[in-house]
């Protein structure tokens, strides 16, 4: 059972061989935590090898994928609506609170293994991969770093166990400049008062609990940004159009419409006037979810490629064995690597407490157009059969253009990374 593999341990077995340091600081190392030794034998593991429980995870979370979502993506993509019995499977397995706290019900893992499961997911399914990824990267990390007592024991185990949450911050008119939201929040008694709407909101059909984004204090600009948590069952609160989308196509997109939507105070999260620091860490943190999210799909096209161009005959031999597609294929594979490990490198950082949030962006950035550009070329390389929905590398296209645009366009990535590394 992949439940088995969940419950990780916050110290593994880095395999590293540390006969060399045993005989050149014998008191050091005699005097060294437990804590501090595996953090020491860490700094030799590459980016790419796992710790035996990571690679007893990722392997768990393949089968899922394999055993239980493959043979379903066909008819969710065509009928734009996720199975149900691949949403409880979820839940069941503890995929939907991974980082969660074990005292909340969650898996209480890291956020290195969020992103595996991620990426696991979206050489499958997209749609999937991205389900898990809102869940934890966005709505489950909010309320563990911003959550009361009462709010994490309330919302973090539904969450972790049966509800799925949403994340809504984008607007008509407040896209890219998240702050230009219209939203509004007005103190009322002992609850606030939300009238607006939200639009390309991620899980909106089937989520239950909404970590949402409204301006309690207009005058006073993005500092009256605030979050709240929003359930469904709301007075006032319905979840509008659904989008027709190009890609990702099973996952929903749905506008959320807020009628003198009545939220208790106590369901303020963090602080009035603070939500945009919730926002803007929170997405940050997200934006290696989407990486790990594109590097699984451009996986996904590159070894549907690898076994087309293996079993396509042309001029008395596979196509494989002409130096033109083998070049091809090389730069594929490389381009997915580098993407890997940005990806992989921005994760751990934020596991060990660094700042990542340069290499979140290029990360985001670089992966995304990794993907567009893998599976464009494994569409190329089935030829008429890549145009065909009776083969799956025009689906990992489809997949894969999103990732320029939410959580984010590249564009802003670009003005990120920018600002950072010029010190402006």
């Amino acid at each position: 059972m992949l439940s088995a593999f969940l419950r990780f341990a916050q110290l593994v077995d880095y395999h590293v061989d540390s006969r060399s340091f045993n005989s050149s600081f014998p008191a050091v190392r005699q005097n060294m935590s437990q804590t501090q030794m595996a953090i020491e034998e860490s700094v030799a593991r590459p980016l790419t090898s796992f710790s035996e429980d990571e690679q007893m995870f990722r392997e768990s979370v393949r089968e899922f994928a394999e055993g239980e979502i493959r043979k379903r993506v066909e008819e969710m993509d065509e009928q734009a609506h996720l199975d149900e019995a691949v949403t409880k499977q979820c839940f069941e397995l503890g995929l939907m609170g991974i980082e969660t706290p074990e005292e909340f019900g969650g898996a209480g893992g890291t956020f290195f293994q969020a992103i595996l499961a991620v990426e696991e997911l979206s050489r499958v399914d997209a749609s999937v991969g991205v389900l898990v990824d809102v869940q934890n990267t966005l709505v489950n990390n909010a309320l563990i770093r911003w959550g009361s007592p009462d709010q994490k024991k309330k919302y973090l185990a539904q969450l972790a166990s049966e509800k799925i949450g949403a994340y809504a911050l984008s607007e008509a008119a407040s896209g890219s400049d998240a702050f230009a939201m219209q939203t509004r929040a007005v103190e009322s008694g002992d609850h606030f008062v939300i009238n607006g709407r939200k639009l390309w909101i991620t899980n909106g059909k089937e989520a239950e609990i909404f970590v949402l984004f409204a301006n309690a204090n207009p005058e006073a600009g993005y500092r009256g940004i605030t979050a709240f948590i929003v359930e469904k069952s709301f007075e006032g609160f319905t979840v509008g159009k659904k989008e027709n989308k190009l890609g990702i196509r099973a996952s929903s997109t749905t506008e959320l419409i807020l009628e003198d939507c009545k939220v208790p105070k106590e369901n303020v999260l963090g602080e009035v006037g603070k939500g945009y620091k919730t926002s803007i860490e929170t997405l940050n943190e997200g934006r290696i979810g989407i990486g790990a999210q594109m590097i699984g799909i451009a996986r996904g096209a590159l070894e549907c490629a690898l076994r087309y161009t293996a079993e396509r005959q042309q001029f008395g031999k596979s196509i494989n064995q002409f130096q033109g597609l083998q070049f091809q294929l090389a730069e594929m594979a490389t381009d997915l690597e580098a993407a890997r490990l940005m990806v992989y490198n921005a994760a751990r950082m934020k596991d060990a407490g660094q700042n990542f949030v340069k290499e979140a962006a290029m990360a985001k950035l670089y992966s995304s157009r990794a993907a567009e550009r893998i599976a464009s070329k494994a569409i190329e390389m089935y030829g008429g059969y890549g145009y065909v929905k009776d083969y799956p590398v025009e689906k990992y296209w489809r997949d894969s253009k999103i990732g320029a645009i939410y959580e984010g366009t590249s564009n802003m990535q670009l003005q990120t990374i920018a600002k950072l590394i010029i010190g402006k």
